[in-house]
C-alpha cells in the first residue's frame, strides 16, 4: 500500500518514463470517489487515518524544492505527474495547483511534461475541465463500458454513469488520452466487454489510448493480469483502425 508524500519520486512509470509525483491527498490516507477492486494503494476503509489535503502553498514549496534539487543533480524528469493516494482533482485547490506547477515547470524542467491521471469523474466541473485542458497528458480513466461493470470494478461512490462521462470525454475533442485496466475475471475483459468499451473508444478518439494490466498487490485478492500479447489481441481492430495504443503489461 503506498502513502506519498506531497511531492516524490522522480520514479520510474511503465507509461511516463522518470516521473516526479505529487499527490493532493493526505500524506498517511487516502481518498477517493472510487474504490477499485485493483488499487495499488489499497481499500477506501483503510486509508481514513489522515484527511489533511495540501493547500496550494504546501505544494508550491514541496515541489519548487523538489525541482531545484534534482536540476541540482542533473537528475531526469520526463513527466511531473499527478497521482498520488486517491483522486487527485477532489483537492479543492485542484486548478490553482495546476497553474503553479506548469509555471515551475517552465523554470526547472521546461521539456518536461505535465501529466494528470484521473478517473475523469470531475471533469465536468468546469474548473477541473479548464485545469485538465492546460496539461500536457490529461490521462482520463474509463476501465468499463456499463455502468454495472463499473460498480464491479471500480465500485464508485454516489452516482456514476458512464455516458455522462463520455459525453464530458467529448468536450477534449480527441486532445486527452484514455486509460483502461484489462483484467481477467467475472464480469469484466469478456468478449461483449471489450466489443462494448471499443465502440466507445471510437466514438471518442483519443489521441493516445493506454490499456494496462495489474503490476502490484491488489486489495482484492485473485485478481488475473493480461499478458501484452493477450492484450494486443483484443485491442487488434483499434490497431488496424489507426488509433495509437500503447500496451502496458
Amino acid at each position: 500500500m503506498l502513502r506519498e508524500t506531497t511531492v516524490f519520486g522522480p520514479i520510474f512509470s511503465r507509461r511516463l518514463g522518470s516521473s516526479l509525483g505529487i499527490n493532493l491527498l493526505p500524506q498517511q490516507g487516502k481518498i477517493c470517489n472510487f474504490d477499485c477492486v485493483y488499487c495499488e494503494c489499497g481499500w477506501n476503509k483503510d486509508g481514513r487515518g489522515d484527511t489533511k489535503l495540501p493547500s496550494a502553498a504546501d505544494v508550491r514549496l514541496a515541489l519548487q524544492t523538489k525541482l531545484e534539487e534534482c536540476a541540482s543533480a542533473g537528475i531526469p524528469i520526463d513527466s511531473i505527474t499527478f497521482s498520488g493516494d486517491g483522486e487527485p482533482t477532489l483537492n479543492p485547490e485542484f486548478p490553482e495547483i495546476i497553474d503553479l506547477t506548469l509555471a515551475l515547470r517552465d523554470l526547472y524542467y521546461p521539456l518536461a511534461k505535465v501529466s494528470v491521471l484521473t478517473n475523469a469523474t470531475r471533469v465536468g466541473v468546469p474548473a477541473v475541465f479548464e485545469a485538465l485542458k492546460l496539461v500536457d497528458n490529461a490521462i482520463l480513466k474509463l476501465d468499463a463500458p456499463t455502468d454495472a461493470q463499473a460498480a464491479l470494478v471500480n465500485r464508485p461512490a454516489g452516482e456514476y454513469h458512464v455516458a455522462d462521462v463520455v459525453e464530458s470525454l467529448k468536450r477534449f475533442e480527441g486532445n486527452f488520452v484514455l486509460q483502461t485496466m484489462f483484467l481477467k475475471g467475472p464480469g469484466w475483459a469478456t468478449e461483449d466487454w471489450v466489443k462494448e468499451w471499443m465502440d466507445i473508444v471510437r466514438v471518442l478518439r483519443p489521441r493516445e489510448v493506454m490499456v494496462y494490466t495489474i503490476d502490484r498487490e491488489t486489495p482484492m485478492a485473485g485478481l488475473k493480469k493480461y499478458t501484452v500479447e493477450e492484450m494486443r489481441a483484443l485491442v487488434q481492430p483499434l490497431i488496424d483502425e489507426g488509433l495509437t495504443i500503447q500496451i502496458k503489461g
